[in-house]
């Protein structure tokens, strides 16, 4: 299939690149050019505008850091959508709004294209590997379209709901995501700073009720795990200054439901206090220097 693919960042390049694995034909478009040049040497395509990239295309697929670039793609007198002929299938991966989600789709089903929400889950390693977790949302028919191409990406393909149910799914993911990281980070140096060995600590909690995705294949400790963020200074990771972003949907998500979220409020806290000590491009998984003694 002839795709075009826009955000080719940490976690779109990976997954332009097992499209291009599985076959398909790729033109690629990022407003820092220079990120297509890997691509390329594997045979994509690039494109001067989003229009060019898009050209003659069966499908769109987007990785953009937030709603203002999603909506700044696809909607308004300018945007994709009204460029793209009847029956294109637009996928956008981005964590985004409900809100947005909701009506990027409703303004492409009003042209005649199909459209999912498909934001990811598995982080930047995954995908490289191509393990991803798509939380899809959208009319069924335009996700079975986009079966094939997400499987390419990824191993697990769920459907939350209608259009925008992606977006929730995604937004209380990593809400969730945020707490058990942070409590992981609290236990660690709580042990480590009565003595504990945080290999030795990780192994026995891996081994009891305390285990957790962050524990177990992320851990926030460096030097524990060698492949983990933690163990590269906190780089070529998930950064915190999405973490942040997230964090900041999820709340708005439950200030518009009347939710209660303590510990997603006390979260987004924390993170917020990354940022403001310039640690944003750090991997979330450093918040744990927020909890280690100054020296």
């Amino acid at each position: 299939m002839k795709i075009a693919f826009f955000g080719i960042g940490l976690m779109g390049a990976p997954m332009a690149q097992n499209l291009l694995k599985a076959g398909h034909s790729l033109t690629v478009f990022d407003l820092n050019p220079a990120l297509a040049e890997p691509l390329v040497a594997n045979g994509a395509a690039t494109a001067a505008t989003p229009a060019e990239a898009a050209a003659g295309c069966a499908a769109v697929v987007s990785m953009l850091p937030h709603d203002g670039a999603v909506r700044g793609l696809y909607l308004g007198e300018n945007g994709l959508l009204g460029k793209l002929p009847r029956g294109t299938l637009v996928i956008d991966c981005s964590t985004v709004s409900a809100e947005c989600a909701s009506e990027v789709s409703k303004a492409a089903h009003a042209l005649g294209l199909g459209m999912i929400d498909a934001p990811v889950s598995g982080g930047v390693a995954g995908a490289a590997a191509g393990t991803l977790s798509f939380l899809c949302g959208g009319v069924a028919d335009d996700l079975e379209r986009a079966r094939p191409l997400l499987e390419a990406m990824g191993k697990n393909v769920m459907h939350a709901g209608g259009p925008g149910a992606g977006a929730v799914a995604k937004i209380c993911n990593n809400m969730l995501l945020a707490i058990h990281m942070i409590g992981t980070c609290e236990a660690l140096q709580l042990g480590v700073d009565n003595g504990l060995d945080p290999k030795v600590l990780s192994e026995i909690m891996l081994k009891s009720s305390g285990r957790n995705w962050s524990l177990e294949l992320y851990n926030p400790y460096p030097g524990v795990m060698e492949t983990a963020p933690a163990s590269r200074e906190y780089s070529g990771g998930f950064q915190v200054a999405l973490m942040h972003k997230d964090l900041g949907l999820a709340m708005q998500a439950a200030q518009k439901s009347q939710s209660t979220t303590p510990l997603g409020a006390l979260a987004k806290q924390l993170y917020s206090l990354q940022v403001a000590q310039g640690k944003a491009k750090l991997d979330f998984s450093s918040i744990l220097q927020l909890l280690q003694h100054a020296d």
